[in-house]
């Protein structure tokens, strides 16, 4: 098995090991590992102790392919108070991943906390809940470094689409079973974008045999930094007719919620020839 999802090659340079592979290529990277490589640089980029990385959005310009990949950063806006830094993933001669992170500064007088009402189930026994087809399909690469703990209590979103089918709030407890990189504690924000990415996975509304649903972008926000390594994802996808889906997914830990994630997806039928 695999050790990290990374090896450094140098300080802005990486080489994905095939811990990184997706489900829809063997050639290209799953967006967790590259969006969590791209927030450690974010982190990393003119460090303020004040201040916490509260939220991440990603493009995705083209798929991550496996191999070297270098990432430039740079201080958008500065500041005491915010700070907005930019992070450029690059491979091949292709800028292939964009992101940007809003570092806030971190209160020393009396904040009260505000928490939602419900806490998660927490975490089930191995083969409890059913996985979707993209997990049970693609036993290889990212998908089998993370350990995937599938809830059987899933709902259904009060509401139908046109076709009849409604959306359903689906969830899976997650685990890496590697670092983002060896001998190196992987940050709270690197390990939640790690496994945000798979929220429109956990909630696969379409059978994979017949659509692909490939996201564009991942956005997370996060109130404060999760607890512990096992983080939950309880998502949903909806879909329009032309094509466009969202993924929106709500992150907890142990303790209850401590953020979002949402996902533009690109929709479409898998043709054959």
């Amino acid at each position: 098995m695999e050790t990290a999802f990374y090896e450094q090659v140098d300080a802005d340079s990486y080489v994905a090991t095939p811990a990184t592979i997706g489900p829809w290529s063997a050639d290209a990277q799953h967006g967790g590992p590259p969006s969590a490589l791209a927030a450690r640089a974010i982190e990393r980029h003119e460090p303020d102790p004040r201040q916490r990385l509260a939220r991440v959005s990603v493009d995705i310009l083209r798929p991550v392919p496996i191999g070297k990949i270098s990432i430039k950063t740079r201080t958008v806006r500065p500041g005491r108070r915010v700070t907005l830094v930019e992070a450029v993933l690059e491979a091949d001669g292709h800028e292939v991943m964009h992101a940007r992170g809003w570092r806030i500064e971190r209160q020393d007088g009396h904040v009260p906390e505000i928490e939602e009402g419900d806490r998660p189930v927490w975490l089930p026994p191995p083969g409890v809940g059913s996985a979707p087809d993209i997990f049970t399909r693609h036993q290889h690469g990212y998908l089998t470094m993370i350990e995937w703990r599938f809830n059987a209590d899933d709902y259904d979103i009060a509401g139908q689409v046109p076709d009849g089918r409604q959306a359903r709030v689906r969830s899976a407890w997650t685990r890496a079973r590697i670092p983002l990189l060896a001998g190196e504690e992987t940050s709270p924000m690197s390990r939640t974008l790690l496994v945000a990415d798979s929220g429109s996975g956990v909630s696969a509304a379409l059978p994979v045999a017949e659509y692909t649903f490939v996201n564009v972008d991942l956005t997370v926000i996060s109130q404060r930094d999760p607890a512990g390594e096992w983080l939950l994802l309880e998502a949903s996808t909806v879909i329009g007719a032309d094509g466009t889906g969202l993924a929106s997914t709500r992150l907890s830990d142990k303790q209850g919620s401590f953020g979002r994630g949402l996902q533009t997806l690109i929709v479409a039928p898998i043709t054959r020839r």
